[in-house]
């Protein structure tokens, strides 16, 4: 196969994507180049065949109050959210908020979270560094533009390397008279068959001290 000699079987193609953990976007590619059809759909979450999927991406957001929590596809924009999200967004303008919202953007915008980011410089580089290693492993052009778009906010840069010892950069937030701090943990569908799912991330966030998880509890009283 390597010289050219020999055509792979689609399941000599499936198989290898699965060794090298191609993404089932990706894998699908390979199977056209390979002349054969694709194996892997890609349908919204609203689909029939996506319920219990969406029942459980629901579930897990609920069940992470009073903490932050939410979904975002490839491109990072924003498909779904628990109740907690949306207070700390309150002083974003409505622009920003359309849809779809595109969570990166609203990290790194002057009007957005970027001026209440209290270790900005730390959590920009985190998420510009996560975003550059999905460029390269999709080499996906939106992704690309919009890393290039991120890079042109004025984000401060790091006061040095991170400390050999760091296992988790902190989100820290400024909300009224206080500061917020979060560490945040990323989930994904572990056996999808569907793109939509193997491209779809889960984001919670979790209180780093007494002072964020007392407030989270009062912000979540206070909700209808």
């Amino acid at each position: 196969m390597e010289t050219g000699r020999a055509a792979p079987s689609r399941e000599v193609v499936i198989k290898l994507a699965e060794r090298l953990n191609v993404p089932l976007r990706e894998r699908n590619v390979l199977l056209v180049a390979a002349g054969f059809a694709p194996a892997y759909p890609q349908r919204p979450l609203d689909h029939p065949a996506l319920q219990s999927a969406r029942a459980a991406i629901d579930l897990v957001l609920r069940a992470h109050e009073p903490n932050p929590a939410l979904a975002y596809d490839r491109h990072w924009n924003l498909v779904s959210a628990n109740r907690m999200v949306m207070p700390l967004l309150k002083d974003v303008p409505p622009r920003l908020l359309g849809n779809p919202v595109n969570i990166l953007r609203l990290a790194f915008h002057p009007q957005a979270l970027a001026p209440r980011t209290v270790n900005l410089a730390e959590w920009a580089g985190h998420l510009l560094e996560r975003l550059h290693r999905q460029c390269e492993a999709t080499a996906d052009p939106a992704l690309i533009e919009l890393y290039r778009e991120l890079k042109a906010y004025p984000i401060p840069a790091r006061s040095g390397p991170l400390p050999a010892d760091s296992v988790a950069i902190p989100f820290r937030l400024k909300f009224g008279a206080d500061v917020l701090t979060f560490m945040s943990a990323t989930m994904i569908f572990g056996t999808p068959v569907d793109i939509t799912l193997s491209e779809l991330a889960l984001e919670t966030f979790f209180p780093a001290d007494e002072l964020t998880a007392e407030r989270m509890r009062a912000i979540a009283a206070a909700l209808p």
